[in-house]
Parts: C-alpha cells; sequence; structure tokens
C-alpha cells in the first residue's frame, strides 16, 4: 500500500481505496487509482476483549474468527459481504439501541496516509477515522472490541407502525431489531432477537445464508401465518423471513443475506423524529405520486463519535428506502432525500443522495477539525476525487 500510494503520487494521480463493492457508493470512484485492497484479510491478533484484523477482511470471515474463539463483534453490520475497512469509513450499523456502529468499536488503526507514510492512529485521531469516508488514507489494520460469543432467538411479529416506532417502543427495548413498513398500507412486520431460552441446539452451518436457510422450517405464530400469504401474493409488501424461532449466533441470524441487485438510499434522522418523518415520508410520496413499493426498513442506534458519522453526537432512527436496480428511481430519492433533510436527517455514506460540502458545512459541526486532519494527513489530496471534492470541498 505505501509503495503504491508514493508512486501514485511521483505520477501526480489520485486514488481512491475499493472494498467488496457491497453498497454503490460513489466514494471510492475515480478516473485515476483504484487500490484494491481484498488481499488486505485475516485477523492478525486477538487479545483479551480486542481483535486486530487487517482492513480488507470481509466481515463473514471476521465473524468466523472470532467465534472459533469464543468471542464476536461487539455489533453485527446489515451487510455480510462488506469489509472492514469499507463498513468503517461509510459507517455501516446494525440494529441495536444500545450498541453503536463497528465505526464505534475501533479502538486503534493503521492506515497509509496521502504521504506514503504509514501512521498509527490511537486516540486523537480515532473520531476522525471513525467515518472517514476513504479521505484520510488506506486502513490496513484494525482494532475493534469484541464480546462474549452469545446464541440469540429470532422473533417476527405484525405490528402497528406508529406505535412500534414510538420512543420507549420495540426498537428502543429489544437488543436488536428492524422494523419493515409497507408505507402505502401501513402494515409492518417486527423483526428482533434477544438472548436464547433454553432448547434443543440448531444443527450447524456453514455461513450466514446457508444457516438462515437451514433454520427457516416452520411459521410459529398464526398472525405471521395469514399475513405470509397475503404477503406472498404482493411481493412488495413485507415478507416474513424466519419462521418458528429459530437459534444461532448473531452473526449468523441478524445480517441480511446477500440482497437482490436494488439501489437505496439511507437517511439518520434524529430518533424522536422517526414516527414523524415515517408519517411525513408517505404523505410526501402520495402527495407526489411517487409510491414506496418496497418496505421501507427502519432500525435505531445511539449517538456515535466519529466526526462525519450520521448519528453524530445524537440518538438516531434510520431510515432506508430500496428500489430495483434499474428503475429510475432519481424523483423519488431526491424527494426522500427533501423531506428527511426537513427532518434533520443526514445521508448514509454508503447510499444514493446529493449533498454536498454547503449541506455538510451545516449538518456536521466537527467539520472543521475533520478538514485539519486531513490538511494534515493528506496534503496534496492524493485521496480526491469529484464525488470527494464536492463533500469536502478542495
Amino acid at each position: 500500500m505505501v509503495a503504491a500510494v508514493r508512486r501514485a503520487a511521483e505520477r501526480g494521480l489520485a486514488v481512491r481505496p475499493v472494498g467488496s463493492g457491497y453498497s454503490e457508493s460513489t466514494l471510492s470512484l475515480t478516473g485515476d487509482v483504484h487500490l484494491d485492497c481484498s488481499a488486505l484479510t485475516g485477523v492478525v491478533d486477538l487479545a483479551d476483549d480486542v481483535v486486530r484484523v487487517r482492513a480488507g477482511a470481509r466481515l463473514t470471515e471476521v465473524h468466523a474468527a472470532l467465534a472459533e474463539h469464543g468471542r464476536a463483534l461487539a455489533t453485527v453490520p446489515h451487510g455480510p459481504g462488506a469489509t472492514v475497512g469499507g463498513a468503517i469509513g461509510t459507517g455501516t450499523h446494525g440494529g441495536s439501541r444500545q450498541v453503536g456502529s463497528l465505526s464505534a468499536q475501533v479502538v486503534g488503526a493503521r492506515f497509509v496516509d496521502g504521504t506514503g507514510t504509514l501512521r498509527r492512529a490511537e486516540d486523537a485521531d480515532l473520531d476522525a477515522l471513525r467515518c472517514h469516508l476513504g479521505a484520510l488514507g488506506v486502513l490496513t489494520e484494525v482494532s475493534l472490541r469484541t464480546v462474549a460469543a452469545t446464541v440469540v432467538d429470532g422473533h417476527e411479529e405484525v405490528v402497528d407502525p406508529a406505535e412500534a416506532t414510538a420512543p420507549g417502543g420495540p426498537l428502543d427495548t429489544r437488543p436488536w431489531a428492524a422494523l419493515q413498513v409497507h408505507l402505502p398500507s401501513g402494515e409492518a412486520l417486527l423483526r428482533w432477537a434477544g438472548p436464547a431460552e433454553q432448547r434443543d441446539p440448531v444443527p450447524e452451518a456453514t455461513g450466514p445464508v446457508d444457516a438462515i436457510g437451514r433454520v427457516v422450517t416452520r411459521l410459529g405464530h398464526s398472525a405471521s401465518a395469514q399475513l405470509s400469504a397475503q404477503w406472498s401474493a404482493q411481493r412488495s409488501r413485507p415478507a416474513p423471513r424466519w419462521e418458528g424461532v429459530p437459534t444461532a449466533a448473531p452473526y449468523v441470524l441478524l445480517p441480511t443475506p446477500d440482497p437482490a441487485r436494488e439501489t437505496s438510499t439511507e437517511w439518520a434522522v434524529p430518533r424522536e423524529a422517526l414516527t414523524t418523518a415515517l408519517r411525513e415520508l408517505h404523505s410526501a410520496t402520495t402527495t407526489r405520486e411517487l409510491e414506496i413499493r418496497r418496505p421501507v426498513e427502519v432500525r435505531v442506534g445511539p449517538a456515535e463519535t466519529g466526526w462525519l458519522h450520521p448519528a453524530f453526537g445524537r440518538a438516531t432512527g434510520w431510515i432506508a428506502v430500496r428500489s430495483p436496480r434499474g428503475a429510475d428511481d432519481g424523483p423519488l430519492f431526491r424527494l426522500v432525500g427533501s423531506v428527511l433533510e426537513g427532518m434533520g436527517g443526514r445521508p448514509h455514506w454508503a447510499g444514493r443522495h446529493d449533498w454536498t460540502a454547503a449541506d455538510l458545512a451545516v449538518a456536521y459541526p466537527r467539520l472543521p477539525d475533520f478538514r485539519a486532519v486531513r490538511d494534515r494527513l493528506d496534503p496534496d489530496r492524493r485521496f480526491a476525487g469529484a464525488h470527494m471534492q464536492a463533500l469536502l470541498g478542495p
């Protein structure tokens, strides 16, 4: 990595690190050098409650390696195919009110800065590196907090979306929860997981997708069974994914299986505005006749300390809107952004948005501090690109 950055500097070329391509973020786009980090894989060391892992490792790989030692990541990000570096750089999160994103678990990092110098960050620069957007350097190794490995039970239930999203509701009180809302009909399905009850063990699985397939066996609740038949006939509505009460390690049960080819825009709104934001989103899309046919996914999370993390400084409600890839989603996504930005929302960096440096200056009070770190670590803007320049300025 050091040599690659120095060669690019000698030729006056911009460098953008790339992860697994799990998201459609345009952060990594450049006409110059794409730096493939896929060879930076594997766990380096596990001591006490901290794991050192190379930044190109996929989350599935890290989860499996930790499980062999009775440990687990404190948070389970939604996309199991993402790399550690990519998930940290964009602020990828899970679905827990009590546990922050993967960025929040960072306690140390090694990275190559814009001058081609290998650096170590442990204190001063960590909040800049938590959700760094690839603007400060190329992560090579990250130290993350871990917790004791556990197993959880998965549950699904039909709920009223206003009650489910109200402060103090299940999104706040469950250890892990995600709500699928079909806005046109008001139907909602809550998926949540908590500590496993004592029961016969579930057969071991080979990986997250296989494991989810194995534990899906039968419906356990009549309400879910009835709604399942309705939703199977209208695939755009939220569909049950679990049957019965599956039990597995969180990293096996919780992530969404490899998604259909969809585009998405996701916004972080203040937690207290979540219910109102969904209502306003439904009203605006109905008025403009831009129906959101796919279920809207809603999760919550705690305040983050990363200076450019969308949840910086406040408890957060996350709202993700998806559209089939290839569809004309521009008008819908612009409307979603306009409504949720008006509710104090900030875009998830891995999704679609049209924010510029002017928007960041209003929404992120520590942006001047981030720019100061960027000036020090990348004075020649080696990690710049058209999208990065629009976001952070020159």
